[in-house]
């Protein structure tokens, strides 16, 4: 499993232009972020085809999103290891570097709106982890209370001490909230995070609190101080992180730099403490009671009508990052109206996006579609138990031209149930069915999940997730592997049938129709040689000047400084990809050997100059064929070095596989020998 990750995570750097082609890597729940000097360079259909990767997603001009699912954080700590990524990273515990704001994927000609929703996004992307913890520990407190087991509302001292224990493991994440948001957001924006940590929690120590309750007035520097209760609130640090970032800016242009690692903080928190406690902090609450008003106002008119809104809205919210100030509202609406209305019908969005995929699932084990199973598989398990719809959002809904037209109707049927029901959270929690109990009433939600999930599910099982020609295409390619497959074993025993009956013949027996069964090159202590594709001096992989090439990181090999122009298949062998830019192709051999010719270095930046493709995908040909004829003089006159890597690229399936240098290679000569197991 390891072995695995390491060697996706090779490929995944290598795909988005190599470690010189990355400005920063984060990481959220589900996907690898990263900022690219040349998003451009990013090969995203390479990345997409990858089994282990769920979904890729452009971000503004600069920013790929890599979707790997829960295991994220295995493929980013394999990714920073990696040569020239050390000084790359930016995870969650990591300080920034500079003061500089971190604009992501939303750069120049960006709006300010644009990054006023990833701001929100990347404030809250680390909290996550603790927020989905808590959830679930209120979720098992909410089961309590439904068993009857303590009332979940009750006042703390009448709690026994194993509930007060157990409600601290809860209440910590969300009443100390507005500290992790103090420093996430400073981080964002290129403040320090711990002085931006310090601010808020300066408004929830005990000093603070004893000078009266919420809504007191108080007067301090003989200013009139209107006290409110800050515990999990959103909107105050958020509003102190940006002002933290302003006095950090102009306080560092007027202390020396000497000096400023001690009265920059000294004087950020003279500042910034008093400006939130009397300005930032009472109209951070005002901004939130106001949207939290006016959604109560809506729900108050039709909860019915608001219920159909928020699932139907969801899906177009989520993939362009615009949900994250409806989180906000949520764990506002908790701490102010003890409750929250927007979870329960966003419930409906999310078992709807489930059932989508459960679909998928199916109907790929019908199709016997092992790729789009494992996506599926993986995007349910996360959903179901987690209430992560991402892997099944950009794994599976923003890939197919029908999937929304299968989603639209599971939210709005699961809808107009929660409309009905007018279904409360009595928590912030992951909307999974781990978290049902925290709903009220849990049985009219669990109906309202329920309709959302099997309306969506059906469409697909009866209408399928693809336009015809998306499903046609899927269909034929599963069809030609499986031919491939089937052909490989027959052509070997065909080609040996001649011989065998020659020598039964010879010994004075009677030659029988069926040949004895020969190996491919996949078979148990099968020893086979392949040719060379092209003509040239053929030279160890460690000469190519590419790292992934020379350390055998995509299959081992050989590699080809070509003397003629012409790229020949070396054996019969189905074409599994070739590129638009002619410069490399793939092989799927008869004998069950998969081959990567790839001419010169980085030559897909010719974008096709200099090459003629004669071939296509799925295309089927015999030894010889003619695949790619390219110029040699034009590839070189653009500065490209030629030498051409012949991989083997399952080199995982063989005991061994040898490359074989040779002065002069010709389209006869052996230049690799494979063992298998």
């Amino acid at each position: 499993m390891a072995t695995n990750v390491a060697q996706t995570s090779e490929f995944i750097l290598d795909k988005v232009g190599g470690a010189s082609n990355v400005a920063s890597l984060t990481h959220c729940a589900t996907r690898l972020r990263f900022q690219l000097h040349d998003q451009s360079k990013a090969d995203q259909s390479a990345l997409d085809s990858n089994t282990d990767v769920l979904g890729v997603v452009p971000q503004g001009s600069t920013g790929l999103q890599v979707v790997m699912g829960g295991g994220v954080a295995n493929y980013y700590q394999e990714i920073v290891k990696l040569p020239g990524m050390g000084d790359k990273a930016g995870a969650d515990d990591a300080a920034p570097k500079t003061n500089k704001k971190d604009y992501g994927g939303v750069r120049g000609k960006y709006s300010w709106v644009d990054y006023s929703f990833e701001f929100l996004s990347d404030t809250f992307r680390p909290i996550l982890w603790a927020l989905l913890g808590a959830s679930l520990i209120i979720t098992m407190l909410v089961l309590a209370d439904t068993f009857g087991w303590q009332d979940f509302r009750a006042p703390m001292a009448e709690q026994p001490p194993t509930y007060q224990l157990l409600h601290a493991m809860w209440r910590s994440v969300f009443y100390f909230l507005p500290v992790m948001i103090g420093a996430t957001a400073s981080r964002k924006l290129g403040a320090n995070e711990w002085v931006g940590a310090a601010i808020p929690a300066a408004l929830l120590t005990p000093e603070f609190l004893a000078m009266g309750k919420a809504g007191d007035v108080v007067h301090v520097f003989g200013l009139p101080l209107v006290l409110n209760d800050y515990g999990a609130q959103v909107f105050p640090p958020l509003l102190a992180a940006i002002g933290l970032y302003w006095v950090e800016k102009g306080l560092k242009r007027i202390i020396p730099e000497a000096v400023q690692m001690v009265f920059v903080p000294f004087f950020s928190l003279l500042i910034m403490i008093p400006l939130t406690a009397f300005l930032l902090g009472p109209f951070g609450i005002g901004i939130g009671n106001g949207i939290s008003d006016f959604l109560k106002a809506v729900n108050g008119f039709s909860p019915f009508i608001l219920a159909i809104i928020i699932p139907m809205l969801y899906p177009f919210l989520v993939p362009l990052g615009l949900h994250w100030p409806l989180n906000a509202i949520m764990v506002q609406n908790l701490a102010v109206l003890g409750y929250d209305f927007i979870q329960g019908p966003m419930g409906a969005w999310n078992f709807a996006c489930f059932g989508v995929v459960a679909g998928v699932m199916f109907v790929s084990m019908r199709e016997k579609n092992v790729q789009m199973r494992q996506v599926a598989l993986g995007g349910l398990l996360a959903g179901l138990l987690g209430g992560i719809s991402e892997p099944s959002l950009y794994g599976v809904l923003l890939r197919f031209k029908k999937t929304y037209m299968r989603l639209l109707p599971g939210c709005f049927a699961g809808g107009v149930v929660m409309g009905i029901f007018n279904v409360k959270a009595s928590a912030f929690v992951f909307t999974s069915l781990l978290t049902i109990p925290a709903m009220s009433p849990m049985g009219g939600y669990a109906i309202g999940v329920a309709v959302a999930f099997f309306t969506s599910f059906f469409l697909v099982v009866f209408f399928d997730y693809r336009g015809k020609e998306e499903k046609a295409e899927v269909l034929a390619n599963l069809a030609a592997a499986r031919e491939t497959e089937e052909e490989a074993a027959p052509a070997a025993v065909e080609s040996a049938a001649p011989a065998a009956a020659a020598a039964t013949a010879a010994a004075g027996g009677v030659a029988t129709a069926v040949a004895a069964p020969v190996k491919t090159a996949l078979e148990a202590g099968a020893v086979t040689t392949l040719t060379s594709p092209v003509e040239g001096k053929a030279v160890a992989l460690s000469e190519v000047p590419d790292p992934i090439f020379a350390t055998a990181k995509l299959g081992e090999g050989v590699a080809i400084e070509p003397t003629g122009n012409v790229v020949v298949a070396p054996a019969a062998a189905t074409v599994l990809t070739v590129q638009k830019s002619g410069h490399a192709v793939g092989l799927r051999l008869d004998n069950g050997i998969e081959l990567l010719v790839h001419i010169g270095i980085d030559t897909v930046q010719l974008g096709g100059e200099g090459f003629e493709v004669h071939v296509a995908k799925k295309q089927h040909v015999e030894k010889g064929d003619k695949l790619i004829t390219f110029d040699p003089s034009f590839i070189k006159s653009k500065g490209y070095n030629l030498i051409t890597p012949v991989l083997v690229t399952n080199t995982p399936k063989f005991a061994s596989v040898v490359g074989h240098p040779a002065a002069q290679a010709g389209f006869d000569t052996e230049v690799i020998t494979t063992t298998a197991n």
